[in-house]
């Protein structure tokens, strides 16, 4: 099938294109935070936008219609979206990034989905060990519960993870399960402080089978040819999923952290002290805090985009990126996100009580980056000493 050509009637939007649609939607979805949380779910009209400038489909594959982006588009797209709301950039990353994943299966799962509708929205419970899962004829039957399935409440398919205990080797293997909205139950678990607006609900599976061609093994999407290869030959579908995912999720904190900065440099260059009724503007630590923190975004961002370019143009080659190489990008995802919440940390502190107020914006950036680094790949500790392991000859300890 001939490529679209961006700017044709009919032709997925580019990179340009979606941007200006994500910059323009920045203030509406500022205006609508306080109601995301307040939901604990995106509002119908976010995720109807989102599904109107093609956001959710960066990644998706142009022969049904996606944009099939450069993998670092999802940093870049999804930082301008967070710096509007957390919570709807979190929706998207997660959401987005699972058309890019479902790319990789076999053909016949992703003609289902997209097949049936290519705007199907596919939810995750990757939390592998809460489910079980064991080999039956022509599938698997599958059970548990797991945390934490973003937007879910959107989602007409969902991707869950369990583990598959081999009854003749003894052995386990990570597995990924496709199931439709009504196989699995949602329970509303979601009553936190951080990324509130992302209905990040749980979902309880009880025995059900599962066809083996909506089922992949985990170790299938580590790089290189997969099951979807056949129908999706292009670099950005053997990419390594699970090194690289980090990153899908990190521009959320960047995009967290750009929003933090603007609004801190924007309403500072006006503002007087309520003690001493100078501007403070004038105040140099004030000025030392905002670079601090304009510094720390930036950097962050260009080691983020500076992997993402590396892992595609080392699979363009007809390569893949090697162990240690696979662990830094796993440490850097983790790092980008911990320089954005010091950027966000400085500027909280430096806003003063005035930043307590739940009208200010500060506050519910403060909660929201936080909270999502509290996501595992985001964990600086956990991704950290994986590097640090394979950067001293052991193993990685984790799935590569």
């Amino acid at each position: 099938m001939a490529e679209a050509k961006a700017g044709r009637p009919g032709a997925p939007p580019d990179v340009a294109e979606l941007t200006a649609r994500a910059e323009a939607l920045v203030p509406v979805l500022r205006e609508r935070a306080a109601r995301a949380e307040e939901l604990r779910r995106l509002p119908e009209e976010t995720i109807a936008d989102l599904h109107r400038t093609g956001l959710f489909r960066i990644l998706q594959p142009r022969r049904v219609g996606g944009s099939e982006l450069p993998f670092r588009s999802i940093v870049e797209l999804v930082a301008i979206i967070g710096g509007g709301c957390g919570s709807t950039a979190w929706v998207l990353a997660n959401l987005a990034a699972h058309h890019w994943l479902l790319g990789m299966w076999q053909q016949q799962a992703q003609d289902e989905i997209w097949g049936e509708n290519p705007d199907n929205l596919i939810g995750s419970a990757l939390v592998f060990p809460r489910g079980r899962a064991r080999k039956v004829p022509g599938g698997y039957r599958l059970s548990g519960r797991w945390p934490f399935s973003s937007g879910v409440d959107s989602a007409s398919w969902n991707m869950i993870g369990a583990i598959v205990n081999d009854e003749d080797s003894g052995g386990t293997q990570p597995r990924i399960f496709l199931l439709p909205a009504s196989d699995y139950q949602v329970i509303d678990t979601w009553h936190v402080i951080g990324l509130a607006g992302t209905g990040s609900k749980d979902v309880a599976v009880e025995d059900v089978f599962v066809p083996e061609y909506r089922t992949l093994a985990v170790d299938q999407i580590a790089g290189g040819p997969n099951p979807g290869s056949t129908v999706n030959p292009a670099v950005l579908y053997q990419l390594p999923a699970i090194s690289l995912f980090a990153f899908c999720i990190a521009g959320v904190s960047l995009g967290i952290a750009q929003g933090a900065i603007a609004h801190f440099a924007e309403t500072t260059r006006t503002r007087l002290s309520a003690y001493t009724g100078r501007n403070l503007a004038d105040f140099n630590t004030l000025q030392v805090h905002l670079a601090e923190a304009a510094a720390y975004a930036d950097a962050a961002r260009a080691i983020m985009l500076g992997d993402c370019d590396e892992a595609t143009r080392i699979v363009g080659e007809g390569a893949m990126p090697q162990l240690e190489q696979r662990a830094r990008y796993r440490r850097d995802g983790a790092f980008a996100a911990t320089m954005c919440t010091k950027a966000v940390d400085l500027l909280f502190t430096a806003t003063g009580g005035g930043a307590i107020y739940a009208r200010h914006p500060l506050q519910r950036a403060f909660r929201d980056i936080h909270a999502a680094n509290a996501h595992y790949v985001l964990n600086w500790d956990i991704n950290g000493a994986m590097y640090g392991r394979v950067a001293m000859g052991l193993s990685p300890d984790a799935t590569f």
